[in-house]
């Protein structure tokens, strides 16, 4: 599922009656302010952040500027797209550095948020930025929690301190004595969690901040409980005033209030996403990006981003040629679907797009139908992958056999194949996306 799709479909419904209007009276915005209230509840938005939001938004809205425009509808969505991002943004989103290395970063949540999981992807964040990070297990009350962070740290690539069950007091302190020594700049302590917030579970937070003077203290939610979310960072926040927020599922079935509502009640920003299951699968959180790409504005930078990850300059400079010279054949088809793979789903790249994910809206993307593709491809010979116009009848059924598959599901490849070259074309026409195909 894409990010805050459920909320973004709405927002689009309301804001398209604006755009198609000429001249907004007062009511026909109060209307709609009204809408976009209900359409932030039913997002989980916590019902202040809501009305305070709606009040901003329809001040400005109401404005004279606005009134007197002669595309007030495109006016009123810019304000929404400002204010939204006033209301996710912070000075304090980048993640802060010792000057005395090395930067300590201490993970902090409740049993079930992916706290562990998400210890092991800052870990591979960082190593991808250039630092040296350290994870140390300092859970010794849930079972396996060690070894999980150990798995954890072997697919990111990055070394674990454990003491085993020892007090995690102690086991933190060490861990810093042990990074200065060995040279690693920075130490991400994975703490335990406990099902509901208690006094025992602060009481050793405390201990361990007080130990170690963590330059980060992060907290782990899952964006996927709600209001819930919101009320576990107040409490957390409360007890050991965390420095930032990280939000996990945010790519899961769920309606993204928790993400709009943490920085409004507690004053801390939201610093990383997880969007995925995978080691790489975690974000900075630009609230920029997301405001647009919850406006349908989609997210250029995070595409170009994601992108400039999957394919290297000499890469993207032969696609190009190929493209100009009508050569783009099977066997790049292959090659760019594998790529694709490693920007992420194909849904979420969809909404990066600038208007794309309104066109896409209602067509459901199997991402399982790469696989069958690449299947079909791989049946085919040298001579048909590099020279498709060839592949008639006679060797489309022979294709399917080998693959697999259906003479049908031949036919449609051929035909996405098509039309895949017509849009990459488009893609490097449009602006902010030229070198990227």
């Amino acid at each position: 599922m894409a990010l805050f799709s459920s909320l973004s479909e709405r927002l689009n419904h309301i804001f398209s009656k604006l755009t198609k209007r000429g001249k907004l009276t007062e009511l026909e915005i109060k209307e709609a302010m009204r809408e976009v209230r209900v359409a932030l509840l039913e997002a989980d938005v916590n019902y202040m952040v809501a009305k305070k939001f709606v009040a901003d938004v329809s001040e400005k809205a109401l404005g004279e500027e606005v009134m007197k425009s002669l595309t007030p509808g495109q006016m009123v969505i810019k304000i929404v797209r400002d204010e939204l991002t006033n209301l996710i943004s912070s000075n304090e989103q980048k993640l802060k550095v010792s000057p005395n290395p090395p930067t300590v970063i201490m993970m902090c949540g409740l049993q079930g948020a992916g706290k562990t999981t998400m210890c092991g992807k800052l870990a591979y964040h960082l190593k991808k930025s250039g630092k040296k990070p350290l994870l140390v297990a300092c859970d010794i009350y849930r079972p396996a929690a060690i070894n999980q962070l150990q798995v954890v740290g072997k697919t990111a690539n990055t070394e674990v301190f454990e003491r085993g069950t020892q007090n995690p007091v102690k086991t933190a302190k060490q861990a810093i004595e042990h990074a200065r020594k060995q040279g690693f700049d920075t130490v991400i302590i994975d703490t335990a969690g406990r099902l509901h917030i208690n006094q025992e579970l602060m009481e050793e937070l405390k201990a361990i901040k007080k130990e170690v003077s963590p330059t980060e203290i992060l907290l782990v939610v899952d964006a996927m409980t709600g209001q819930d979310a919101v009320t576990i960072a107040e409490s957390f926040n409360n007890d050991l005033d965390i420095s930032g927020v990280v939000l996990t599922k945010l790519d899961g079935d769920t309606r993204g209030g928790s993400a709009l509502s943490i920085k409004a009640i507690t004053g801390k920003p939201i610093k990383f996403s997880g969007v995925g299951e995978k080691i790489g699968d975690l974000e900075p959180f630009y609230p920029d990006r997301i405001a647009s790409r919850i406006l349908g504005m989609g997210d250029v930078l995070s595409l170009i981003e994601k992108a400039q990850e999957a394919v290297t300059e000499e890469e993207a400079k032969q696609m190009q040629e190929k493209l100009r010279e009508n050569s783009f054949n099977f066997e790049d088809y292959l090659t760019q679907m594998e790529k694709i793979k490693k920007m992420g789903s194909l849904q979420d790249i969809i909404g990066m797009i600038p208007g794309m994910s309104s066109k896409m809206k209602g067509i459901n993307i199997d991402e399982k139908q790469l696989e069958i593709n690449k299947a079909i491809i791989q049946s085919m010979t040298k001579e048909e992958r590099q020279n498709p116009d060839i592949i008639k009848a006679s060797r489309r059924k022979r294709i399917a056999n080998g693959s697999g598959t259906t003479i049908q599901q031949v036919n449609s490849l051929l035909k996405q194949f098509e039309q895949s070259k017509e849009m990459m074309k488009m893609l490097k026409n449009k602006r902010g996306l030229r070198g990227m195909f």
